[in-house]
């Protein structure tokens, strides 16, 4: 049995085509002519895939196997039977495809009799559709009128029966309102599902685009410039799940725990208490190191400042070493940021590392007039926003494909620049860091 199942709007595309008998979810039943035509175009020097094309079949729908299959399975009844053994087949045409034995008179209850076994078996295979999990040696459960109503429809259009609608509604013991009422909530289910896959194919060129790593607030910031409405965000996690468009998420990575520090270093207590809800830039700045690992297994070193009210990285250093110089540059770089606008109660906050507790450090932060704070030994929560940007720098940034330095400083700065100003955050109110300083300034 073919691996391909088609859904109820391919289905409905492949019924229009005059060369097709019927359809169900699994199977297709072709016209005698288009046989003989197929058989004649394949003689002629045509493959499988043409000779579907030209009579308007989508390959990427039934796929080039089933073309392939059906022209060798054709061929061999013609070889066989001559073109009497495509004239003479019943299959999807309301027969068994055996001569009827009967007289004219009983037609109509032969129809009925084999109208009515199609329709077992169709009830028949919903339950393993749709229960195969089930435990063995439970009772079959009873259908529903909606998989009765499903089996009815699939029984009529895969054998093209006509005017048997009422009596396969009274075998299945459903009333045939119920069914026309279910049949038009399928044409809307239909137009339903072809809504969701041209908003699967949008999200998924913004998805293909960011390499997965975006989730559905990523997608939510995405469409508002896409899109005149945006989309409802519960909607895009409906089609996140259906369609399979799950974010990749990064995984923790054990981080390098640097030598503790001497006598002569001196820890400060946590001034900032994990308060990181602020509104006022330049108030409150997280700093913190990270290492990136490059092609050649050559190590590079980030030092990063982030101001905790705008999400913004005001200050950042890359270097080949974790001496002193590099904590002394990013706080260079920051006194540059400041430009003599220093908050009255600014603060700088980072974790107990060796180069925070070191005098010298301590030193250039008092002279800068800022107050030191620091997390909770083996607390990485306690300066979680700064965790959490490292975190999205390495899922966002191919660092690992750098050749040198020069190419990964080069990444690094492409990213700040796109972070501060293009990417979108959504507790920013779907506003870019840079955007959102300003807007609390205004306010």
């Amino acid at each position: 049995m073919s691996k391909i199942i088609f859904n109820e709007h391919q289905r409905r595309q492949i019924e229009v085509n005059p060369n097709v008998a019927s359809v169900s979810d699994r199977a297709i039943q072709y016209t005698a002519e288009f046989k003989l035509k197929a058989i004649q175009e394949n003689q002629s020097g045509k493959g499988p895939a043409q000779i579907f094309r030209e009579a308007g079949f989508d390959l990427e729908i039934i796929g080039l196997k089933k073309a392939q299959s059906a022209i060798k399975r054709w061929k061999k009844t013609y070889q066989n039977l001559g073109e009497q053994g495509f004239l003479e087949e019943r299959r999807g045409k309301g027969s068994t495809g055996r001569p009827s034995t009967e007289k004219l008179s009983a037609d109509k209850k032969l129809e009925k009799a084999e109208a009515r076994i199609r329709l077992l078996e169709a009830e028949l295979t919903l339950p393993k559709k749709a229960r195969r999990n089930g435990k063995a040696g439970e009772e079959e459960p009873v259908l529903t009128p909606r998989e009765k109503y499903q089996a009815i429809n699939e029984t009529i259009r895969l054998y093209q029966l006509k005017n048997m609608t009422r009596y396969l509604c009274k075998v299945a013991n459903v009333s045939p309102s119920g069914y026309y009422k279910w049949l038009q909530n399928a044409d809307k289910d239909a137009l339903r599902e072809e809504s969701d896959y041209q908003d699967y194919l949008l999200l998924k060129s913004i998805y293909d685009k960011e390499k997965g790593k975006v989730g559905y607030r990523g997608f939510y910031m995405a469409l508002v410039d896409v899109l005149d409405q945006p989309m409802n965000h519960k909607k895009i996690l409906r089609l996140m799940r259906k369609f399979n468009l799950y974010a990749k998420i990064r995984r923790a990575n054990p981080y390098r725990h640097l030598e503790k520090a001497t006598a002569s270093h001196r820890r400060i207590p946590n001034h900032l208490n994990r308060e990181f809800n602020q509104d006022e830039p330049g108030k409150v700045f997280l700093t913190d190191i990270t290492y990136l690992q490059y092609r050649g297994g050559q190590t590079a070193y980030l030092s990063c400042v982030k101001d905790v009210a705008t999400r913004e990285i005001v200050a950042y250093v890359l270097s080949t070493t974790l001496k002193m110089s590099i904590v002394y540059e990013t706080l260079e770089q920051l006194n540059i940021h400041l430009d003599g606008n220093l908050h009255p109660e600014a603060m700088i906050h980072s974790d107990q590392g060796f180069h925070y507790t070191h005098p010298g450090f301590q030193q250039l932060v008092k002279e800068m007039d800022l107050k030191q704070s620091m997390s909770r030994r083996g607390n990485c929560l306690d300066n979680a926003p700064m965790e959490s940007f490292f975190g999205h720098f390495k899922d966002e940034v191919d660092y690992k494909e750098a050749e040198n330095l020069a190419e990964l400083h080069t990444l690094v700065v492409d990213y700040m620049n796109h972070y501060n100003h293009t990417r979108k955050q959504w507790t920013l109110k779907k506003m870019t860091p840079a955007t959102y300083r300003s807007h609390l300034i205004a306010a």
